[in-house]
């Protein structure tokens, strides 16, 4: 289990990348092809084409982490396959690893008070 801390943005690349990839590969790929910065401290998430396995790749202040998780019997749920990014909030991160709908998750909208009880 990942846990996505508050405030961390959780950004989701919809096309399949070679999984033969690891750290200095993906980082490359975040800063050359979705032009971010693999050191800001977000999560950076990665499907394989059969979409049974995923890569999360973040910086933890220390230095570069990858995770990788593969599901035995069945598919993560993906965002259709587009060029693009898609961007996911902690829940629905959660939902995605565990191989849940994570589309149906959608952030409550809470509006700010005016006034401190």
């Amino acid at each position: 289990m990942i846990a996505v801390p508050a405030g961390v943005r959780v950004l989701v690349w919809s096309s399949p990348v070679d999984f033969r990839k690891g750290i200095d590969g993906l980082s490359a790929y975040v800063q050359l092809t979705l032009e971010a910065d693999p050191f800001a401290g977000d999560l950076f998430v990665f499907r394989s084409r059969r979409a049974d396995r995923i890569k999360v790749l973040t910086y933890d202040g220390t230095g570069l982490c990858l995770y990788q998780k593969r599901l035995e019997r069945s598919r993560f749920r993906w965002p259709p396959v587009s060029e693009g990014v898609v961007r996911l909030s902690a829940a629905q991160m959660a939902a995605l690893i565990e191989g849940l709908e994570w589309s149906r998750l959608h952030p409550r909208v809470v509006p700010r008070p005016q006034v401190a009880c």
